[in-house]
C-alpha cells in the first residue's frame, strides 16, 4: 500500500534510551513503515522534573523517529520522573494537540500505559491501539488508578496486542475481540554475532541481561553464586525499584550496569550459559520474557525457573529448574549438550517470532481495523 496513513503517536512508560526492548523493536520498525507512507512517528515519553519556569516540550530525532518528553518545573522533594497523570504535567495532552494539529490528518494513538489514556484522549486520535506487554498492576510501585483505567482503554481501543500467552488469556476475559497475541521476538541476526565472538575463557560464566527489580529472585542468585564458587555469574542491566543493597555480593558475581543494545551480543559472548532466574510471584505470573530467544539466538543454553510462559512455549529448549542447587547441577549439566541439536528446535520458534514480521503484522491489523470487515491474520485471536 502506497496511500498516505496517519502519523503514529506512541505513549509509553518506558522511556527510548532505557533497555531495548518490546516497544523500541516494534516502533522503530512501524516508523520505517509509515516513513515510506509519508507519515512520522512520535515516542512520547512520561513528564521529568527539571529547571524550566514553565512546562516545555522537548524533542530529538532518533532511530527514525521524533522522541518527545514534557518537562515541568521542579518543585522541591517532587521525583525527577512523573507519570502521566501527574498534576504537575496538567496540559501535556493539549501541548501535544496543538503540535499534531498542524499535521494533515488524525494520528493514530498507541498505548504502552493506560495511565495515559486521559492524554491519548486529547489528541483526537483516529484509531487508539493498546499493546500490553506487561501485566503493569502487578509490579512494584504501581500507580493507582491502573487497573480501572485499563478496563476503559480496553473498552474503548480499536485494537488490542499481547504480549504473551498468560497475559493474553487475562486481557481476554476483559474484552472478547480484536486481540490478537503477539509474543516476545528476537532479531536473530543481531545476537547471532555473538557465535562469531565468543572465545575461550579461563571460567565458566553464567549471565543474566535484563532490568534488575522485584521480578528477580535474588536468594537464589545468592545461593546460586556459593554452588558455583568456580564460576562467575554475570548480571548486566540496570537495578530499577529495589535496593541496591538487596544484592548478592560475592568475589565470583559482578554486575555490569546498563549497556546498550548495540553492544549485548559482544555480552553474551562472554557467557556459557544464560540465565533467567525469575521469582514465581504475582509480578513474574504473566511475563513473557523477550531475552528467551535472544539468549538461544545468540547460541547459548538456557536456564529458566518455571515461569508460565516459559514452560509453555519453550520448554523443550531451556532447561527448567526450581532452587539455587537445580540452577548449579543444571549450569554444569547444559555445558554437555549438543549445541546443534538445540539450535534444531529453536529455528521454527525463531520463523514466527521476528521483529520484523511481528511488527508488519501488527501494521497490518491496525490498517485493517478502519474497515468494515475485519480479516483475520494471525489465528490467534480472542
Amino acid at each position: 500500500m502506497n496511500e498516505l496513513v496517519p502519523d503514529l503517536v506512541v505513549l509509553s512508560h518506558l522511556r527510548w534510551p532505557w533497555v531495548w526492548q518490546r516497544p523500541q523493536h516494534v516502533v522503530s520498525r512501524l516508523a520505517q513503515i509509515r516513513a515510506r507512507r509519508g507519515a512520522r512517528t512520535w515516542f512520547v515519553e512520561e513528564p521529568v522534573s527539571g529547571d524550566v519556569r514553565e512546562p516545555e516540550l522537548r524533542h530529538e530525532e532518533v532511530d527514525g523517529l521524533t522522541r518527545m518528553w514534557l518537562v515541568v518545573p521542579a518543585a522541591p522533594g517532587q521525583p525527577e520522573f512523573l507519570g502521566f497523570d501527574d498534576p504537575a504535567a496538567r496540559g501535556y495532552g493539549d501541548l501535544l494537540h496543538a503540535l499534531l494539529s498542524r499535521r494533515p490528518s488524525r494520528p493514530d494513538v498507541w498505548l504502552y500505559t493506560p495511565m495515559a489514556l486521559d492524554v491519548a484522549q486529547q489528541l483526537d486520535a483516529g484509531r487508539l491501539v493498546y499493546d500490553v506487554m506487561d501485566d503493569l498492576a502487578s509490579f512494584k510501585n504501581a500507580p493507582e488508578g491502573l487497573v480501572l483505567r485499563q478496563r476503559r482503554l480496553l473498552a474503548r481501543a480499536d485494537v488490542v496486542f499481547t504480549g504473551g500467552p498468560s497475559l493474553h488469556r487475562s486481557i481476554g476475559r476483559q474484552r472478547q475481540h480484536d486481540v490478537h497475541l503477539f509474543r516476545s521476538g528476537v532479531e536473530t541476526a543481531h545476537y547471532a554475532r555473538s557465535r562469531l565472538l565468543r572465545r575461550p575463557h579461563e571460567r565458566p560464566v553464567a549471565g543474566y541481561v535484563g532490568v534488575v527489580d522485584e521480578r528477580l529472585d535474588l536468594e537464589l542468585l545468592r545461593d546460586l553464586a556459593e554452588r558455583l564458587p568456580d564460576w562467575t555469574l554475570r548480571v548486566v542491566g540496570p537495578v530499577a525499584k529495589i535496593d541496591e543493597a538487596a544484592l548478592p555480593r560475592a568475589a565470583n558475581v559482578e554486575y555490569l550496569g546498563l549497556t546498550p543494545y548495540e553492544q549485548l551480543p559482544e555480552v553474551m559472548a562472554g557467557f556459557d550459559v544464560a540465565l533467567m532466574p525469575f521469582a514465581l510471584n504475582e509480578a513474574t505470573r504473566s511475563i513473557s520474557p523477550t531475552k528467551t530467544l535472544e539468549y538461544l539466538a545468540a547460541g547459548l543454553p538456557v536456564v529458566s525457573t518455571r515461569v508460565a510462559d516459559v514452560v509453555g512455549d519453550y520448554s523443550d529448549v531451556v532447561h527448567l529448574a526450581d532452587d539455587g542447587a537445580q540452577f548449579a547441577e543444571a549450569c554444569r549439566e547444559v555445558l554437555l549438550h549438543d549445541p546443534r541439536a538445540r539450535d534444531r528446535r529453536v529455528r521454527p520458534l525463531q520463523a514466527r517470532q521476528e521483529w520484523d514480521f511481528i511488527a508488519s503484522s501488527m501494521a497490518t491489523l491496525l490498517d485493517e481495523a478502519s474497515r468494515p470487515a475485519r480479516r483475520r491474520l494471525t489465528g490467534e485471536t480472542a
